[in-house]
């Protein structure tokens, strides 16, 4: 028995067999070719990428009525990739210009890419090397096989047989839904990270995963029996007798345990020593309406409006976006956080209308709300839409990113600007919305009083925060264990902020992904967080925490946490803090 230990994505625990699906090849084909043979080699390649189109197409065309909303997204990327000049116009030009086979130039020109990928900064576009390696595995794929192959798949998904476990170096999203067709139990993989497509996908499949497992192909053999932990992200291979019956009575435990949280959905958040909390939701497609509405949130803490945005070729229209809005706010009976655009100007959002500037460092560079100043084009179509659909429901807007007064000071003024242009354009709309700020940055969160001073809400954005604070990068696995929630300098940050809001008397949500981890939920309400906003399927666990707190009680030991000077000493009195409260 030995235990490999990764990221872990869910909290569940599964049992089963390894399935090693490994498309790795111990060698690339590399040849000369004669100049009478490049033709027929430009041919092979352009064949391949049409089949493997085709391919993708077949499986988004037969996409289950049970297949995450985020699936088909993630499919029109590599579809997109397929079409993207910067994928397949270097290959061609190399087999020409070099006379190599389609294989070797495809394998010369993946190296490039991903290494370009690996030296990005931002950790929502690092995860991109994912896509651009796995559709040249596919490729590939085409490419290696022999002629009478080329019609079946070159993975073993068909094999997988319920209670199995796929043990991978990375699994593609088309590949997923497939998967999910199989009733796998858990996937495990050598890529991936917190925010990874392969994580996200499997939060959305309900399964529980572990990423960030290097080699673990090599680690594992087929049919070695598995023990997947989620929440401790530890694969036990080869368990012994006592081991895997913990397991199955903890697996057991969790299933009863869920049960018994769901009678919990209707009951209101309040502690136990009478205060109210609010337990809010994160969305971004409309998709996830349906499973917001079961979740029993009191609204929409936050609503991501990148979607409408990505994998095109052109910028959304005001009425699109118009549209988009109103769906949401019309399906929702409670206050909806519409948060303006989160991209960075190093990711193309309008087919190429401008050539920016790429930062080398994307996550500190023109994003956000910085990139919605400079292009007021961009901007003002964006907030039109939301006050136009805000006669709807309860809408709120959020400003991503805000990092000094003088950016609050000119995005407030646009806004201003647009309503004066609805008005004298005969729109109708809705003037009056609250206007609140993400607070993600150090510097806003240090001089978060001046900002509750201008505004009507602030949300406290975690992710960026912490990675920002301790500057470190959330998906590389070389620095993960610098990544502390419980740093003294981060929970300084956080009180600080929660502190302004109370002073200006505004509400201060939590949107990050602290806000939807039960370890740290008692410790929030005892520095003083009222509002928590997660995804819908981590509710019911935080909302079970919330009723057994008693905020009076929680006070002292969340002061000793936040002066504490040592991690080790912090998650001991985060350990007490948390006794008896089930997590």
């Amino acid at each position: 028995m030995f235990t490999l230990t990764g990221t872990g994505i869910g909290r569940g625990i599964a049992i089963g067999r390894a399935l090693i699906w490994d498309r790795s090849r111990s060698a690339i084909p590399n040849y000369r070719l004669q100049k009478n043979e490049i033709n027929q080699e430009i041919s092979r390649f352009s064949h391949a990428i049409a089949l493997v189109r085709s391919e993708l197409k077949h499986v988004q065309d037969n996409l289950p009525d049970s297949a995450p909303p985020e699936t088909a997204a993630f499919i029109d990327v590599h579809l997109m990739m397929l079409d993207d000049p910067v994928l397949s116009e270097q290959p061609l030009a190399s087999i020409a210009e070099h006379q190599i086979n389609a294989e070797w130039s495809l394998q010369n020109h993946s190296n490039t890419l991903i290494s370009f990928f690996d030296n990005i900064s931002d950790p929502y576009l690092r995860t991109k090397r994912e896509d651009v390696a796995q559709v040249v595995d596919r490729i590939m794929d085409i490419l290696i096989r022999s002629d009478s192959d080329t019609h079946k798949l070159t993975d073993n998904i068909d094999q997988v047989l319920n209670d199995q476990i796929i043990v991978a170096r990375d699994i593609s999203p088309a590949d997923a839904i497939r998967l999910r067709q199989r009733h796998l139990s858990a996937f495990v993989t050598s890529l991936g990270g917190p925010i990874s497509h392969t994580a996200i996908l499997a939060r959305s499949l309900a399964i529980p995963a572990i990423v960030g497992l290097h080699d673990v192909t090599r680690s594992i053999r087929n049919n070695d029996y598995l023990i997947v932990d989620a929440a401790s992200g530890a694969l036990i291979v080869a368990p012994d007798d006592e081991t895997l019956e913990f397991f199955k009575s903890a697996r057991e435990s969790q299933r009863l345990r869920q049960n018994e949280l769901s009678k919990l959905r209707k009951v209101h958040p309040v502690t136990a020593d009478g205060q109210p909390i609010k337990l809010l939701a994160n969305i971004e497609l409309p998709e996830d309406l349906d499973t917001f509405k079961d979740s029993g949130a009191s609204g929409v803490g936050l609503y991501r409006t990148e979607f409408l945005f990505m994998n095109r070729e052109n910028l959304p229209s005001e009425e699109e976006q118009y549209n988009a809005y109103c769906h949401v706010l019309q399906s929702v009976d409670d206050p909806v956080t519409i948060r303006t655009l989160d991209l960075g100007a190093d990711k193309q959002v309008d087919g190429g209308r401008k050539e920016p500037k790429v930062s080398m460092t994307p996550a500190l560079g023109l994003r956000a709300i910085r990139l919605c100043l400079s292009e007021p084009s961009l901007f003002k179509p964006q907030l039109r839409a939301i006050f136009r659909a805000a006669q709807f429901g309860q809408a709120r807007i959020m400003i991503p990113m805000l990092s000094s007064l003088q950016e609050l000071e000119q995005t407030l003024a646009i806004i201003r600007e647009v309503c004066g242009e609805l008005d004298r354009d005969g729109l109708s709309f809705n003037a009056n919305l609250p206007i609140g700020g993400m607070i993600e940055v150090p510097a806003a969160a240090i001089s978060a009083d001046l900002f509750a001073s201008k505004l009507d809400f602030l949300s406290i954005g975690t992710n960026d925060l912490i990675q920002y604070t301790l500057a470190i990068d959330r998906v590389d696995d070389t620095v993960n264990y610098l990544y502390d929630p419980l740093h003294p300098s981060v929970l300084r940050l956080i009180q600080n902020i929660i502190r302004a809001g109370e002073d200006a008397q505004i509400p201060v949500a939590m949107c990050g992904e602290m806000a939807g981890d039960p370890n740290f939920t008692r410790l929030l309400l005892g520095l003083g967080l009222r509002e928590f906003s997660m995804e819908p399927s981590q509710l019911l666990e935080i909302r079970q925490q919330v009723l057994t707190s008693c905020t009076a009680d929680l006070i002292e030991l969340a002061g000793q946490i936040l002066n504490s000077s040592d991690s080790h000493t912090s998650h001991r009195l985060l350990d007490t803090l948390n006794a008896g409260s089930g997590v």
